[in-house]
């Protein structure tokens, strides 16, 4: 399924709606355009496997260009707009860019970014004029409305959040078929009827719609006819008068988002009718107990969480019944096998802590341009075995439980801690607005662990509220997990979709 198969049927309905204006696409005007740019795009020569860059914030011409790329037999890579000209420049030309399309919102990085990217061949900028690239408005006025014969079914290429290194470009095979024949895509297929997805749905995302999980999502909630609410930024409050004035039925958080809104005031939260959500899913970061546990006291049992990652090697899910029996699990595996294993490759035991495989019937992914990390990934006894790096153990009932990422794992006297325990401790303190937990090298342990505790409103950060802390977190954790010191930030490195980045604290640290 893709949007044009609803153009007949409800052509002006909205496809895409922005919350903070209620700027509206319909479904008309998301195929027309489309169309416009896939005939655009080949009469400028790109072709099946040929690779489309979109340098844009929230935005509904977003899924004009996803929709045309999908429609054009290419791969598309949405890059982080808060990412430096080089950064930007790194992605653009490892993805092996043809095209790039840009919003004129972004118009002095693009232009930055125009000299260091000699290969792309095309450069259309929407919403004004940016020097160096050509109107994609007028680029669409110019082209036909008629869809081509020949719609081969393109693809997203999307690059890892870099949390641990530089971003990873990874790659999957193109389908083979055309845009409008069945199956549709993977996304689709599964989390349609897992989540109750169809021409009802009103969906809001508050997260950028660079990252793999907004887009895709937004592209099922076309595929299958719904309503797509983009907020350009997300806002606590903003995200639930969105909710209220939408009538939304389904949306995507992720754990720092809850966060923000567990902690505005009472009087806030019970300002807005958020009856009309039935399923509430989140992913992409762990989140912690006692935050989950709250948001289900506030929303209800409509959270829904799965585990996955870009690289679509593998899934878990839970419902909000399962988790209240398994406070803290991830769920169990929905697609492949899961495998834990230890440092030598060995699968280990139920209850076991190692690292988290899972297992499908061929390679499901590469990492573009990067076949030694590639093979890293991959169980050196076992090819369709894969990781993306995180660590965990499986309960006797098949769930699972993630405690943190392999190169987050702090080594301290010889004994393994892992931060997210730390992190998850002290996310609800009030004093404490965002928190990060590191290893820093120590002559006698090795390493030791440090704190990073930005102070919420109000909060005065020194030693006192250091020491204040430290005697919490002795009472929910083992001593030796503790901190041994506590440091203040006004900000941490976190992505849009709440990751932290880990690489530029431990830089910061020395």
């Amino acid at each position: 399924m893709y949007p044009g198969a609803h153009v007949d049927r409800f052509p002006d309905k909205a496809a895409v709606v922005v919350a903070e204006t209620g700027e509206t696409l319909s479904y008309r005007q998301l195929e027309e355009n489309s169309v416009r740019l896939a005939r655009h795009l080949h009469e400028a020569g790109l072709r099946r496997g040929d690779h489309l860059a979109l340098l844009s914030g929230n935005d509904p011409k977003v899924y004009e260009v996803y929709w045309a790329a999908l429609r054009s037999g290419l791969y598309i890579t949405a890059v982080n707009r808060h990412l430096s000209a080089p950064e930007i420049a790194y992605i653009v030309n490892d993805c092996g860019a043809r095209a790039l399309i840009a919003s004129a919102e972004l118009a002095e990085v693009a232009v930055e970014v125009l000299p260091q990217t000699p290969a792309v061949a095309l450069r259309l900028a929407f919403g004004g004029e940016v020097a160096g690239f050509g109107s994609y408005e007028g680029a669409l006025a110019a082209a036909s409305a008629e869809p081509r014969a020949d719609e081969p079914r393109g693809a997203d290429m999307l690059y890892s959040s870099g949390t641990t290194g530089r971003p990873k470009g990874i790659r999957q095979p193109l389908p083979e078929r055309q845009v409008g024949e069945a199956p549709g895509d993977t996304y689709t297929a599964i989390f349609g009827p897992l989540y109750g997805f169809d021409s009802d749905t009103v969906y809001l995302s508050p997260a950028p719609l660079y990252h793999a999980a907004p887009l895709r999502f937004g592209g099922v909630v076309h595929a299958l006819g719904g309503t797509l609410v983009i907020m350009r930024g997300f806002d606590p409050e903003r995200a639930l008068a969105a909710i209220e004035r939408f009538r939304v039925t389904h949306s995507q958080w992720v754990p720092t988002m809850f966060v923000r809104m567990l902690k505005l005031d009472a009087a806030i939260r019970a300002k807005y009718d958020v009856s009309s959500l039935r399923v509430a899913v989140h992913a992409a970061a762990p989140c912690p107990v006692e935050v989950k546990r709250a948001m289900i006291e506030w929303w209800g049992p409509i959270l829904f969480e799965y585990y996955a990652s870009t690289e679509a090697n593998g899934a878990t899910f839970i419902d909000s019944a399962q988790w209240l029996r398994k406070p803290g699990s991830v769920g169990v595996a929905g697609l492949g096998t899961i495998r834990i294993c230890g440092d030598d490759g060995a699968e280990l035991p139920v209850g076991e802590i190692g690292t988290v495989y899972f297992e499908r019937d061929e390679l499901p992914f590469a990492y573009h341009n990067d076949p030694a990390r590639t093979a890293e990934a991959v169980h050196p006894a076992h090819p369709a075995w894969t990781t993306t790096g995180d660590i965990g153990y499986l309960d006797d009932n098949g769930f699972l439980f993630l405690t943190d990422r392999k190169a987050f794992m702090i080594i301290s006297g010889g004994v393994n801690i892992y931060p997210q325990e730390v992190e998850d401790a002290l996310a609800l303190h009030p004093k404490v607005l965002d928190v990060a937990v590191i290893g820093v090298p120590d002559e006698e342990m090795g390493e030791s662990v440090l704190a990073v505790v930005q102070p919420a409103p109000g909060a005065e950060p020194g030693p006192e509220l250091g020491e204040e802390l430290r005697g919490y977190l002795r009472e929910r954790i083992a001593h030796y997990k503790v901190p041994r010191t506590v440091d203040f930030s006004d900000d941490l490195p976190r992505t849009p979709t709440g990751k932290l980045v880990k690489g530029k604290l431990r830089a910061r640290y020395g």
